[in-house]
């Protein structure tokens, strides 16, 4: 980072007489004379209608424009797929999500690096948009400011209780047990998506949201902002300038996503109650940034950070509460006062965190019960921890908010693969003390690390969710909740210990000393694992295939660069 900005690196593009003829098709879709003199950038929108998470991200995105046009750049708008979690759950759909976030970074990467863009402004709104926007961002390492689309609004249930995407998941379970019948069903069905935006609790979008801005990557307040405000809108086009004031000043992704920023980052995910993935999504950010970082970085920051926050899917808010109090810079202020943040972290505003946070009241300023007090926390320790064990020699990570008992021991019920275990569950043949195991969902053996969520749903509705232990080595949504680990590792497709397990085997998940293990003698084990054969990829071919080729352990991020 540097006062004063490089050379133009559009000029690759545009400058001499050898490049006239790429003026010529610039000037097809909109180029003047004097924009060739100016700072041409990319914005990436995903906008698509595909899911309420980015159906109004063009909007957004077009106000952005309006702000690099006013701070005099020249923008050139264009897309990036996405995948809807919520839509892709339960069914063989979801391989594709974890996946979608390689191919948007790749996209970005390839659009912006085509184009020698000088700068890039990125829109996302799903899961694994956002990630994937800031990969590709800290690979370009061009000045760079992320938008996030928003959170959506809460919905009103049947008996007027707030609803969010989570519990239309659950009432599956609770018309399975009998609990509610299909015209209720019917009605949180249609009543919990109310209008656009990313799922309302701290589950993925909004928990990578929150780190992005807490890294200082987005602006302040961009996390909490609700998808339909018009303080979105207004966001939108801030952010556009300041892109321009970081073309101007030289501020790039790498200056600014450093060790002290990822622990701002992962602080406010603790202190929040976010999701599982943000292990996945940090470590694949460290990665493409060059920084040092592993599972024992969670495990050191989750020993000191307190979970404060009272948000679904453990508590009972969502995001709209949290900006009904003072939004993400309220909650950040209240860390940075307790000691808990790098204050002096810069951010694309050019500004430190700590500036940004100057003139800001802390949550605690006015009575509110969202976030609790630092002295009088929710759990005093972090709810994201790191197992190990002879199940998971290289970790797994757990959460453990809400939980009254964290600790069990019980007979494996083993399924390969996710619609095995939704039968079994649908039939109702899971009963408490169980350890539901679900193997073969690994990044390779997936391939793509699918998401559990209609199996924690059902669980959930049917009344054991703290009555059972269920392990894999595919992943959690944001909105799961109960006795659950993911991203074992190494997964049962490269021969990790999780493809040994017999039905009827003891194993034990103790949240509290961080162990998963089964209870075999190491001479079984040896003596399955010398029995065991690899299977055969279930992609032969396409970008599933692709990615199971490539695809690194979820140990590192299970990234594929």
């Amino acid at each position: 980072m540097s006062d004063s900005a490089p050379p133009r690196q559009s000029l690759t593009t545009t400058a001499g007489v050898g490049r006239s003829p790429n003026r010529a098709m610039l000037r097809a879709v909109g180029f003047q004379d004097d924009d060739f003199e100016r700072p041409i950038v990319g914005v990436a929108s995903l906008h698509s209608d595909i899911t309420p998470c980015n159906a109004h991200l063009d909007r957004l995105a077009r106000k952005g424009i309006e702000g690099v046009r006013a701070a005099g750049g020249v923008p050139q708008i264009f897309g990036a797929p996405t995948v809807s979690d919520g839509i892709s759950m339960g069914h063989l759909g979801m391989r594709y999500s974890l996946v979608s976030r390689e191919v948007i970074a790749d996209s970005i990467e390839t659009v912006c690096g085509a184009m020698n863009h000088d700068g890039v402004l990125t829109f996302g709104g799903c899961d694994k948009n956002m990630p994937g926007c800031i990969m590709a961002m800290a690979r370009l390492n061009i000045p760079s400011v992320f938008v996030y689309g928003g959170s959506i609004l809460p919905g009103l249930g049947p008996d007027g209780e707030p609803l969010d995407i989570v519990s239309a998941f659950e009432a599956v379970g609770q018309f399975q047990a009998g609990k509610i019948d299909e015209k209720k069903l019917h009605k949180v069905e249609c009543e919990t998506c109310p209008g656009h935006g990313a799922c309302g609790g701290m589950y993925t979008a909004n928990t990578m949201s929150t780190a992005i801005e807490a890294m200082g990557l987005s602006l302040p307040g961009d996390a909490s902002y609700p998808a339909v405000s018009a303080a979105k809108e207004r966001e939108a086009y801030l952010a556009g300038k300041a892109l321009m004031h970081c073309i101007a000043h030289n501020i790039r992704p790498r200056d600014l996503i450093t060790r002290k920023s990822l622990e701002n980052a992962f602080t406010l995910v603790l202190a929040l109650g976010g999701s599982t993935n943000a292990v996945l999504h940090l470590m694949a950010i460290a990665r493409e940034a060059g920084v040092d970082w592993t599972l024992a970085d969670f495990d050191r920051l989750g020993e000191k950070v307190p979970h404060l926050a009272d948000l679904r899917p453990s508590g009972k808010y969502v995001m709209y509460d949290v900006y009904r109090v003072g939004g993400t810079p309220a909650v950040l202020r209240a860390l940075l006062d307790g000691g808990f943040l790098h204050g002096d972290c810069p951010t694309v505003t050019g500004r430190t965190l700590a500036e940004n946070l100057a003139d800001v009241k802390s949550v605690y300023a006015k009575p509110q019960d969202v976030v609790m007090p630092l002295d009088k926390p929710k759990y005093p320790k972090g709810h994201i921890v790191i197992l190990k064990g002879n199940l998971a020699p290289d970790g797994a990570v757990a959460k453990l908010s809400g939980l009254k008992v964290r600790t069990i021991t019980g007979p494996a019920k083993v399924f390969d693969g996710e619609e095995a275990c939704f039968q079994a569950i649908q039939a109702q043949k899971i009963k408490p003390g169980d350890v539901v195991v679900i193997r073969g969902e690994g990044p390779v053996g997936g391939p793509g690390m699918r998401e559990m969520l209609s199996i924690t749903g059902a669980l959930m509705g049917q009344g054991l969710g703290d009555k059972v232990g269920l392990i894999t080595d595919g992943r959690f949504s944001g909105g799961t909740h109960g006795m659950v680990v993911g991203h074992v590792a190494p997964e049962a497709y490269t021969g990790g210990p999780i493809g040994l397990i017999h039905d009827g085997d003891s194993i034990t998940i103790d949240g509290e000393k961080k162990l998963l293990q089964l209870n075999e003698t190491d001479a079984e084990l040896a003596k399955r694992k010398a029995a065991w054969t690899a299977p055969k990829l279930k992609a032969e071919r396409g970008v599933l295939a692709k990615y199971a080729k490539l695809a690194r352990s979820a140990s590192e991020g299970a990234t594929t660069g």
